[in-house]
């Protein structure tokens, strides 16, 4: 009766750079896939997740929901944000001819249990964690990342966007776009050594300046969301130390560490 639309193949800079044609290919199926027969089979509702990364590189911020299409998209997610952009159409047009019921919300980037920490195609927060953790068990004095770490970016941790998609399918029915974060960012830098601080790592970090930034900034606009009563409800440090203790819980079923 209600689809919550979340599976997507993703991954960070690197992933959708390497495999730019898998991931517009491959989300494409699974919305025209999962939107059309929920149409078909009369669901009551269904919400589908596109991703912060549909709004134009240069946008204003923080980024209302108005701006979707106003501008270029970032180069190295462009195959991402296609497909999701045409998520979000292919459902207000669905519910335009059919009558169907499809809301699509607009998360922040997300962390936290569960998450991938695949080396080479998890996203920041995940890939920071691994990454810093290795240093400290085998002692090395310096970590090196990707970018100048002056990119900003918005962090909500996973258990609040799913209390907002089950909040927005209860109190929400509109074909209008709605974006969920956490209301505030950080640059890249910084996150680096707050999470440092979470693994206790007291190490140099290194940022190598010839490895891309992606986009500058992408704080999202998330007004409306607060305006119908939601708000997050876990703070970053509190958000990354039980992602840390996931992690140390899982590290011996994580591939990489095996």
């Amino acid at each position: 009766e209600y689809v919550f639309l979340a599976a997507a193949r993703v991954g960070g800079i690197s992933a959708n750079n390497t495999y730019s044609a898998d991931f517009i290919y491959e989300n494409l199926q699974v919305q025209n896939n999962v939107i059309h027969n929920a149409y078909l089979t009369k669901v009551k509702k269904l919400l589908f997740l596109g991703s912060s990364c549909i709004y134009p590189r240069n946008c204003p911020q923080p980024i209302k929901e108005e701006y979707l299409l106003s501008g270029i998209l970032e180069s190295t997610n462009e195959a991402y944000a296609i497909a999701k952009i045409a998520g979000i159409k292919l459902c207000q047009n669905y519910n335009k001819q059919y009558k169907t019921n499809f809301i699509c919300v607009m998360p922040t980037n997300l962390y936290g249990p569960n998450d991938s920490f695949d080396p080479d195609n998890s996203h920041v927060i995940p890939g920071l964690i691994q990454r810093i953790y290795k240093a400290k068990v085998k002692d090395t004095k310096s970590v090196t990342l990707w970018g100048t770490g002056t990119a900003y970016r918005e962090f909500l941790y996973i258990d609040d966007l799913a209390n907002a998609c089950v909040f927005l399918m209860n109190n929400y029915s509109s074909s209008e776009i709605i974006n969920i974060g956490a209301g505030e960012d950080l640059t890249i830098k910084d996150l680096a050594q707050t999470i440092s601080k979470v693994i206790d790592y007291k190490g140099e970090l290194i940022f190598d300046h010839s490895m891309p930034d992606g986009t500058p900034k992408k704080l999202l606009d998330t007004n409306k969301l607060n305006t119908l009563g939601w708000t997050k409800k876990t703070n970053l440090i509190t958000g990354l130390e039980k992602t840390y203790k996931w992690y140390l819980d899982n590290i011996a079923a994580i591939p990489a560490h095996q």
